[in-house]
C-alpha cells in the first residue's frame, strides 16, 4: 500500500535541524506545554503541587500566560468560564491526590454547562500504580475512577512519547460538541525525567463536526411549516454553537414565540415581538408551552429547571435539536434530530416553508403580562429594584457570573442578558462558589471589558481566598456580594417545607473591610444606590468590591 505525503508540511532545513538537535534541559513537562501550544493554546490556569511541578517549571520556559488561583476548585471555575467566553478549550494543571479531587465540583459545572476544561492531572510515581498500598504522597487506589463519572473522556499517559498523543486526542474531545471537560492524567517520574524527543510542533486535533441527518430536517421542516401554534425554546446549545442570528431567523420565517432557557440567555433578542423571555418557573409560559401543536427544543434537555421542575407535560409533536445524544428524548418523547444546534437551524431555515401568524405576538403579550400580574401581587418591589439597578449599571458587552443565590434566581427568570454569551451561571450542577473565580477566568479572556460576579455572602465564602488572585493580576471585575446573613435560597425552602431552618444562618466578616485588606477597593451600598456604585465600580480598573445588605425574597413557585 503506497500513502501520498505530498500534502503534508514540509520542514525547512533550520526546523529539521531543531528536531534532530533538540534544546537541552527539556523534560515531560516541556512535552505538556509543547503540546498546548502546538493546539493553540495562549492560556493555563491551575495551581502547583509537589507532583506536578515538571509542568510548571516548564511554563518557565513558554509563552503560555498562566493564571494561578489558590484553590483548584476555584482555578477549576475560572478554566470553565474561559472556555465558555471563547469557545477555546481551557487548560487546567493540577496535582496528585487532594489537588486533582478538589476540581472536581468544577469539572462537574464544566460537564453540565458543556464548557471545554481540558484538566491536566499529575500522578505519583509509575513505580506506585496499579493499586497497590506503597504510601506515596497523594497516593489514590484509582486517581481516574474519582472523575470518570464527571468528565467526556480520560486520557492516560505512562511515557513521555505518549504525552502530545494524548493531550491531543483530550483536546479534539473537549471541542466535540457537546464540548466538556476531559482529563490527562501524567505521572511524576514521567513529568519530570528528562528527554530528547523533538520540540512539539503544530498538531491538528480540529473536532469532528456534528451534522442533522437529512431526513430528519425534513420531517421536522415540514411539522413546523404546517403547525398551527409552533414554539419554540431555546437552550444553552444556542448560545455555544453561536447560532442565534440563526435561531431569530428560523422563529422570523415561521411567525413562533420563543421562549429561552436559563442556560440559553441571551440567545434570542429579550424585547423582540415574539420574546417569551425566560419566565419557565411560571405556570402561565407552562400552560402556553403545553398548548404548542409542535415545539421545537434547540439545545436545551429540558432538564428540571427548564421543564418548571417536570411538571412541563408537551400535549403536541416534540422535535428536539441536540448534541448531546445522552439528552435526546431523556424527558419527553420527540422527533430526536442529533447536531450542533447551529447546523441543524441552518438545514432547517433552508427547508421551511414561510409562515404567517399575525396572532403571535399577541398571544405572547398575553402571557407576559399574566406574569407580570402574578409578581406584582406579591409584594416583591425591592428585588426588582435591585435587579434593574444590575441591569442599568452592567455595560451591554459585560459578562456577568452568578453564583447560587436568590438574586441569581431572580436573574434567571427576569434579567435581560442583551447580547448571547454575556451571562453565565452555576445552574448546571449548582454548587456554590462560582461566580467570583469565574469572573476572573473571564477578566484573563479578555481584559479589556469589565466583568461583574454576583454572589450571596454565604456563596462568597467559598471563594475569599481568591481576592489575593484578583489583586495579583489586576483583574477587571467587580464583585457584588448580597449580604443577607445567611444561605437566603436555603432559608426560603426550609422555611416552606419545614416551617423552621437550620444550618443556614451565618457569622460573616465585614466585607468591606476584609476586601480591602487585600488591596481591593470595596464600598456598602444601598439598594437606591446601587446602580451608581456598581456602575462607578465596573467604570474603574482593576478588581472592586460592592456589599449590599439586603434580605431578597424570592417569587412563589408555581410547581407545587
Amino acid at each position: 500500500m503506497s500513502h501520498d505525503h505530498d500534502d503534508r508540511p514540509q520542514l525547512s532545513a533550520a526546523q529539521a535541524a531543531a528536531v534532530l538537535s533538540p534544546p537541552p534541559g527539556r523534560t515531560g513537562g516541556d512535552l505538556v506545554v509543547e503540546s498546548l501550544q502546538g493546539l493553540g493554546a495562549t492560556t493555563v490556569f491551575g495551581l502547583p503541587g509537589q507532583h506536578a511541578l515538571g509542568m510548571f517549571d516548564a511554563l518557565r520556559r513558554s509563552s503560555l500566560r498562566y493564571v494561578g488561583l489558590r484553590v483548584e476548585n476555584n482555578a477549576g471555575f475560572a478554566a470553565d468560564a474561559y472556555g465558555r467566553i471563547t469557545g477555546e478549550v481551557a487548560p487546567l494543571l493540577l496535582s496528585t491526590g487532594p489537588g486533582a479531587l478538589t476540581s472536581l465540583a468544577a469539572l462537574q459545572e464544566a460537564a453540565a454547562a458543556s464548557a471545554p476544561v481540558l484538566a491536566i492531572s499529575s500522578q505519583v510515581p509509575t513505580a506506585g500504580l496499579g493499586g497497590g498500598r506503597h504510601g506515596y504522597l497523594h497516593e489514590l487506589r484509582d486517581q481516574q475512577a474519582s472523575v470518570r463519572d464527571i468528565v467526556k473522556s480520560v486520557h492516560t499517559v505512562r511515557a513521555a512519547s505518549q504525552i502530545p498523543s494524548a493531550i491531543a486526542a483530550a483536546w479534539e474531545s473537549a471541542l466535540t460538541a457537546p464540548h466538556g471537560p476531559v482529563w490527562v492524567e501524567i505521572p511524576q517520574d514521567v513529568l519530570s525525567a528528562g528527554t530528547a524527543l523533538p520540540v512539539v510542533s503544530a498538531m491538528d486535533a480540529t473536532p469532528r463536526e456534528l451534522y442533522p441527518r437529512p431526513e430528519l430536517t425534513i420531517a421536522a421542516a415540514h411539522l413546523l411549516s404546517n403547525a398551527e401554534r409552533p414554539v419554540i425554546i431555546a437552550g444553552g446549545g444556542v448560545v455555544r454553537s453561536d447560532a442565534s442570528g440563526k435561531l431569530r431567523a428560523l422563529a422570523e420565517r415561521i411567525d413562533a414565540p420563543v421562549v429561552t432557557t436559563f442556560g440559553g440567555k441571551g440567545a434570542f433578542p429579550w424585547e423582540h415581538p415574539l420574546s417569551l423571555r425566560s419566565w419557565l418557573e411560571d405556570r402561565h409560559t407552562t400552560d402556553f408551552l403545553e398548548d404548542a401543536d409542535v415545539l421545537l427544543v434547540v439545545g436545551s434537555g429540558l432538564g428540571e429547571l427548564s421543564s418548571n421542575y417536570h411538571t412541563f407535560r408537551p400535549r403536541g409533536r416534540v422535535i428536539q435539536i441536540e448534541a448531546d445524544a445522552g439528552k435526546l428524548e431523556s424527558n419527553h418523547p420527540a422527533l430526536g434530530i442529533h447536531s450542533d444546534a447551529r447546523e441543524a437551524l441552518a438545514d432547517l431555515l433552508d427547508a421551511v416553508e414561510r409562515r404567517e401568524d399575525a396572532g403571535a405576538a399577541e398571544r405572547v403579550r398575553t402571557v407576559l403580562e399574566k406574569v407580570r400580574v402574578r409578581i406584582e401581587a406579591q409584594d416583591l418591589a425591592l428585588e426588582q429594584q435591585v435587579l434593574a439597578a444590575v441591569r442599568q449599571a452592567l455595560p451591554d458587552g459585560s459578562p456577568s457570573f452568578w453564583d447560587m443565590t436568590i438574586l441569581a434566581y431572580w436573574a434567571w427568570s427576569a434579567f435581560d442578558a442583551r447580547r448571547p454569551n454575556t451571562m453565565h451561571s452555576a445552574q448546571g450542577a449548582g454548587g456554590l462558589g462560582y461566580a467570583f473565580p469565574a469572573a476572573i477566568g473571564a477578566a484573563a479572556a479578555d481584559p479589556t471589558t469589565p466583568v461583574l460576579a454576583v454572589s450571596g455572602d454565604g456563596g462568597a465564602m467559598y471563594s475569599i481566598a481568591e481576592l489575593a488572585t484578583a489583586r495579583q493580576y489586576d483583574a477587571p471585575l467587580t464583585w457584588l456580594i448580597v449580604d443577607d446573613g445567611g444561605y437566603g435560597i436555603l432559608r426560603e425552602y426550609m422555611t416552606d417545607a419545614y416551617g423552621e431552618t437550620a444550618g443556614t444562618e451565618l457569622a460573616r466578616p465585614d466585607f468591606v473591610a476584609l476586601a480591602e485588606s487585600f488591596g481591593v477597593p470595596a464600598v456598602r451600598t444601598t439598594p437606591e444606590s446601587l446602580a451608581a456604585d456598581l456602575g462607578k465600580a465596573l467604570a474603574a480598573p482593576g478588581p472592586s468590591v460592592v456589599v449590599l445588605p439586603a434580605l431578597l425574597r424570592m417569587f412563589e413557585p408555581t410547581h407545587l
